[in-house]
């Protein structure tokens, strides 16, 4: 496993180019071997659904694939896109070597030590200069961006002029956790291949193989609120995530009364440096928590719904202003918890 810096890994776990097995996914893997043996594949895809089900392992999966089998009438009948990781195009992938294949990402910020906010255009530039070269190995070119997400509209606009007429031999892969927003001329000129969230066992069982120091205790704890991502169960069950969920959930359970003793406690537990992981689940399971409340009313009278969704509305707002601006998370959570008492006395 690199220990390099990167925006598109967890950390501690394997990075997707260096995972070997795609878990819960076989649907998706299967339309893209089956466009591909066609010989007629689409020259962009957008592989979208949640954030940690397995898209970009799945992206660089293919990657090896195509550019070990280059020719898709010699593929004869593959079951999956499995390659041998010892194979000459697999291995310079999961180095970083190949030099017919791309990755955009967000870059490290030498500045912040942190990653740029976005990717940036003139690193898009530099992909669209590559795609229109000649392939190093003579087959395809292949350029993985994850997550579209992360290009601003000028890098966006920049891919236009490629996906609309793409060299022979192109593959665009592209990550994404909401295509739906996504320009819509770059979803115009892409295959979308929607990819499921995974069920509790896969996730126990992708999490298991990405971090096998973990106790199946605390992977089975994570995997149990994960939503099918396991990305979200790998930081559950290697920090302080299960336990935060359930001060949270005991804190909530008695609203309109708040306990405040343990509404300061959490909040300690999501300040300063140390508390940057726990602020983000947090902030994830009070949406996760409203979400849910919209749902069970959604039957009551609208003035119900609206004051939840105003809570919500105002919630995300709020935690926006201090990712933004860097600001105290403590006086959020608290003022937040307040919110929600305020809302379920109504």
């Amino acid at each position: 496993m690199s220990d390099r810096l990167e925006s598109d890994m967890l950390a501690d776990s394997p990075h997707p180019r260096e995972t070997t097995r795609l878990i819960g996914q076989d649907v998706a893997e299967q339309a893209l071997l089956a466009a591909y043996q066609s010989g007629r594949i689409h020259h962009a895809w957008i592989l979208g659904g949640p954030e940690g089900i397995g898209k970009a392992t799945l992206a660089y999966r293919m990657a090896k694939f195509v550019l070990t089998n280059s020719d898709p009438s010699r593929i004869g009948s593959a079951s999956d896109l499995s390659v041998p990781p010892e194979g000459h195009a697999a291995r310079q992938v999961m180095s970083q070597a190949h030099v017919d294949l791309t990755v955009l990402r967000r870059l490290p910020n030498e500045k912040t030590k942190g990653f740029y906010s976005n990717i940036r255009v003139d690193d898009v530039r530099d992909v669209v200069r590559f795609l229109g070269s000649t392939a190093g190995a003579g087959g395809w070119r292949i350029a993985i961006i994850d997550s579209a997400e992360d290009l601003a509209r000028e890098g966006a606009n920049a891919l236009l002029k490629v996906l609309e007429e793409p060299p022979p031999r192109v593959l665009f892969l592209m990550v994404s956790h909401q295509p739906a927003r996504l320009l819509p001329t770059i979803r115009s000129r892409c295959r979308l291949l929607a990819l499921e969230a995974l069920g509790e066992a896969d996730v126990i069982e992708a999490a298991a193989q990405a971090r096998p120091d973990l106790s199946s205790e605390a992977i089975a704890a994570g995997a149990a609120l994960a939503q099918g991502s396991v990305r979200r169960a790998l930081t559950l069950a290697d920090g302080e995530g299960v336990a935060l969920h359930r001060s949270l959930t005991e804190l909530l359970a008695k609203l309109p009364r708040i306990d405040v003793a343990a509404a300061h406690a959490l909040a300690d537990r999501c300040a300063n440096k140390a508390g940057e992981e726990n602020f983000a689940l947090l902030l994830d399971f009070i949406d996760e928590w409203l979400h849910q409340r919209l749902l069970s009313e959604r039957s009551e009278p609208a003035h119900r719904l609206a004051r939840w969704a105003e809570v919500w509305e105002k919630a995300r707002s709020a935690a926006r202003d201090v990712e933004a601006y860097n600001l105290d998370r403590k006086p959020f959570v608290l003022s937040t918890l307040s919110m929600l008492a305020e809302a379920s006395a109504a």
